[in-house]
């Protein structure tokens, strides 16, 4: 599908997500999710984090109590919207769009402990914070993300994004703006760009690739493809794990010459030499550039990977995730114990539309916990992509556990660029992500 889209199709569009279809983790802002009657108890509840699922847990228990305590453990002010990175590093969006305040989200009457979590001792249900409070707890919620292993990229430095072509979308709202920076010098001179994909489970996954198709546009519409080569380096076997989305993507790649390089994990870099280096099966290897996209592994947070929360054994365990049921999200050996976002050691799901999916169902678990009844709901793995394909075009890609697609809205192929996929990523899906964090949806 070309940019050209009806003007029928655009209108069916907007009047499903004005009545409420759920598209990329999107919805239309109704009024604030309340249990037919609040359970009275008074629990305390201590939340692990204030991201898009901290917040949205906090404001829907706020919302189904009457009596608990509830407690926030994060260090951080700065709410940011991470979605919205992908738009920033291309030049599309200014930096101020996805920069706010924790605080301006929080639902009253809860403690916020400015402090990030050390330890939990999940055995006694204690945490531990970084300045040293031991806090208890009855029912533990953990919404910590993930930590992101830059110093197993030797060489690596965040300070230097934006210079001497090193880039990423990944670290904050500051890097997303320095790399559109390098893109724009990059962009303007041509050569070698290199973009990486790292070997762990990784939190939108979809953006790497996002990133290649926006450095391909950039190109084009310089007129510098002919003076550019784009190469993906994957460190796994593919570049993305859902077949039919990886099989669209690379043919799409073709089309701009994108090469594509597998099991070749990036783990060092010359800053200002400009080179990359790489381990694969046959060694490592070398490989200059003009810019390089980098992504860094990722893994569990030390206070959960270091807990007996994490997984002991199996594929989610070399990344500590935390060891969550994938149909309750109830933690698989501590029944008081909740996971939500990108901890959970689940086949999918780090992406805010996962959480947007799941919010309403842990909540719901957690409050059917606490009145002593079992979580009776089967959460899917719903997992979102708006893939950006250029600007003004992108695929809305949904997929659950098994890797299915899973489109929300007839009139949207998955697998076909449109205009309307577009116009959600740039101007609907942030509304909707704040109105997962206030509980309206």
């Amino acid at each position: 599908m070309d940019d050209k889209v009806s003007n029928q199709n655009r209108r069916k569009l907007l009047q499903a997500l004005g009545v409420g279809t759920v598209v990329a983790g999107a919805a239309s802002i109704t009024q604030p999710a309340q249990a037919a009657s609040k359970l009275k108890t008074s629990a305390h509840i201590a939340i692990l984090g204030s991201g898009l699922g901290g917040i949205a847990m906090a404001n829907r228990l706020s919302n189904m109590l009457d009596g608990a305590k509830i407690t926030i453990v994060d260090g951080k002010e700065e709410h940011n919207y991470q979605p919205g990175y992908t738009l920033v590093a291309s030049g599309v969006w200014p930096v101020e769009k996805v920069r706010d305040r924790n605080a301006d989200f929080h639902p009253s009457g809860i403690t916020w402990v400015k402090e990030m979590v050390a330890e939990i001792d999940a055995p006694a249900n204690t945490i531990t914070t970084s300045g040293g409070q031991k806090i208890k707890y009855d029912y533990l919620v953990v919404a910590t993300g993930l930590v992101m292993d830059w110093n197993l990229i030797e060489g690596m430095d965040l300070n230097a994004i934006g210079s001497n072509g090193l880039a990423s979308v990944y670290p904050s709202p500051q890097a997303a703006a320095a790399t559109w920076k390098a893109m724009q010098e990059y962009v303007s001179k041509g050569g070698q760009a290199v973009m990486t994909l790292p070997a762990t489970a990784l939190k939108c996954a979809g953006a790497p690739l996002k990133m290649t198709f926006m450095v391909c546009d950039r190109l084009k519409r310089a007129g510098m493809l002919d003076k550019a080569q784009v190469m993906f380096k994957s460190g796994v076997k593919n570049i993305f794990g859902v077949k039919a989305v990886n099989d669209n993507v690379l043919a799409r790649w073709e089309e701009f010459g994108v090469k594509t390089d597998y099991e070749s994990k990036l783990v060092g870099v010359d800053i200002g030499g400009r080179k990359a280096y790489f381990e694969t099966p046959a060694g490592r290897v070398e490989q200059a550039y003009d810019f390089l996209h980098a992504v860094p592994p990722m893994r569990a947070p030390d206070a959960v990977k270091n807990s007996d929360l994490a997984w002991k054994e199996g594929p989610m365990a070399g990344g500590g995730w935390l060891e969550v049921d994938k149909a309750t999200l109830q933690h698989k050996r501590y029944p008081n114990v909740f996971g939500i976002g990108d901890v959970n050691g689940t086949p999918r799901g780090k992406t805010a539309a996962t959480v947007k999916k799941s919010a309403p169902l842990v909540a719901h678990h957690l409050v059917q916990t606490i009145a002593g009844q079992k979580p009776d709901q089967v959460f899917d793995g719903y997992t979102s992509c708006p893939m950006l394909i250029r600007e003004g075009s992108a695929m809305l890609i949904e997929f659950d556990y098994d890797g299915k697609l899973i489109p929300s809205l007839p009139m949207i192929d998955p697998l076909q660029e449109s205009y309307m996929a577009w116009l959600m990523k740039y101007r609907l899906l942030k509304p909707a992500y704040v109105a997962v964090l206030k509980g309206r949806v």
